[in-house]
């Protein structure tokens, strides 16, 4: 399972990630594809976010039995604590980089 979610997406990237995701809910990307596919689409998130942020998560073989990275200014951050993955909180003034 993949899961990519957006916020203040511009809408090409919003189009581009409709024709190969099923959008459940407005920014809220499903679908199932190989490591490759995964890689090429978040390449492109990356690329396209400009002044919004994306997570993708996805099915992965570890403890939790997901793995997920982020993209843009936000306020939860990950952070790798002896091979898990946990988020973090940045303080609003941080986040908002003033």
């Amino acid at each position: 399972m993949l899961v990519i979610v957006t916020e203040a997406a511009p809408p090409r990237l919003r189009g581009y990630l409709s024709r190969w995701l099923l959008e459940v809910r407005a920014g809220v990307y499903l679908g199932r594809y190989s490591v490759r596919v995964r890689e090429k689409l978040w390449k492109v998130v990356s690329d396209e976010i400009e002044e919004g942020n994306a997570v993708m998560a996805w099915s992965a073989g570890n403890e939790s039995g997901f793995s997920f990275m982020t993209v843009g200014k936000n306020r939860r951050v990950p952070v790798d604590w002896d091979g898990v993955s946990l988020v973090k909180f940045l303080p609003e003034r941080e986040a908002s980089g003033r």
